[in-house]
């Protein structure tokens, strides 16, 4: 099962968005599923609010621990994961015209081409459709980096 699989099948158990997105790289995080699961807890639907999506802030967590703080330059470390973030964030918004779990509930995207994951799938439920992109986003972002 690949990655966008995976974090489907953690949201068909009942996970959030965060918590799917980023169990599916615990592999690459050094984070056990249960770590994931319970940092991604308070993540979803906006963190409660409406506001960030969850599979977005799953993503930025992600990017955050597979490019670690370096001691040495903490200041440089913070400024790459923050460009990182802001590169996710700009992709993700390309493709959904919002950040906002509130706003992007209210389009109801489709899946076509510019959701390979999600079309390739068949997704038609929303959140499902935020979470697999994410991920796709994720691994699309960490296959430039190598």
């Amino acid at each position: 099962m690949n990655r966008v699989e995976l974090a489907n099948e953690y949201h068909k158990k009942g996970y959030n968005c965060a918590q799917s997105v980023l169990a599916a790289f615990s592999n690459l995080t050094g984070l056990s599923e249960q770590a994931s699961f319970d940092i991604g807890g308070g993540f979803g639907a906006g963190a409660g609010t409406g506001e960030l999506c969850g599979a977005i802030s799953g993503a930025v967590m992600t990017l955050g621990l597979v490019t670690p703080v370096d001691t040495a330059d903490p200041v440089g470390s913070k400024k790459r994961t923050m460009a990182l973030s802001k590169e996710l964030q700009k992709r993700f918004s390309e493709k959904f015209g919002a950040l906002r779990c509130k706003e992007l509930l209210k389009n109801k995207f489709t899946p076509d081409e510019t959701t390979p994951a999600a079309h390739h799938m068949g997704l038609t439920g929303h959140c499902d459709i935020m979470i697999v992109t994410a991920v796709e986003l994720v691994e699309e972002m960490l296959a430039e980096r190598a």
